[in-house]
């Protein structure tokens, strides 16, 4: 069902809220409450906005100067163009699209320094189990060269300032870390995973299924056809 909410205030004061119909604009339905939710879940206050769009100003010229040294006058305009339009969308309605390259802006972060991420809020006792480790530990490091590549090439042309190196996964050294005890789970478990457990390496005989692995009987290849006849015969059909 397609509606939309009529607010009828008096000063700052809601008087009424409506569902109406979009197209004849008649009321459907009155309401003594709705949720509104924020267009992104970027939500600063006017304080923390001013500040950091300060902060990106003075990197800006910074860096604009440097591409005009260098003599890319067309990747300085266009970070300058691109950055100002960013830097009045933050003013006027308090985010902007890919806001979350200006994050060390408004986190409080150093250059450098690791992101915020889902395992700051565990404690510190917990326990991690990382499934298939012999894939997804090289994946924590590809994620962080393949992630800082990209934004080499989009600070280079121009297209991001330098700060957005820091809106990023972590490194593989921030993540070991963070990562706390930690259960390595995998058929084909790499070395490093190996010496991390200090070979306390416990098998795993029974599928997830609880099916228990078929018993592998080897036999000689010389005289496999007749011993193939003579297992089907044996079946009862």
């Amino acid at each position: 069902e397609e509606y939309s909410i009529r607010i009828e205030m008096f000063g700052d004061t809601i008087e009424n809220i409506f569902k109406v119909d979009p197209i004849s604009k008649h009321k459907i339905q009155e309401m003594k409450e709705i949720l509104i939710f924020p267009a992104t879940s970027l939500v600063y206050s006017d304080d923390v906005i001013k500040s950091a769009v300060g902060n990106i100003q003075r990197d800006l010229m910074q860096r604009v100067a440097f591409l005009k040294n260098i003599g890319k006058d067309i990747e300085a305009y266009r970070l300058e163009q691109k950055t100002n339009y960013d830097i009045e969308m933050l003013q006027e309605v308090g985010y902007c699209k890919s806001m979350e390259n200006y994050s060390i802006y408004f986190d409080g972060r150093k250059t450098g320094e690791a992101p915020y991420t889902l395992l700051d809020y565990f404690p510190d006792d917990y326990l991690m189990f990382i499934d298939e480790s012999h894939i997804t530990i090289p994946q924590v490091g590809g994620m962080y060269n393949g992630d800082r590549a990209r934004k080499d090439n989009l600070i280079e042309y121009g297209f991001r300032l330098p700060s957005a190196r820091d809106n990023r996964p972590l490194n593989f050294n921030e993540f070991v870390k963070k990562q706390g005890n930690t259960v390595y789970i995998s058929a084909t478990p790499s070395e490093y995973e190996l010496q991390d457990s200090n070979k306390n390496v416990v098998e795993l005989l029974t599928r997830p299924t609880g099916l228990v692995d078929p018993e592998i009987e080897i036999r000689k290849t010389e005289g496999q056809i007749d011993d193939v006849i003579t297992e089907i015969d044996q079946q009862d059909w």
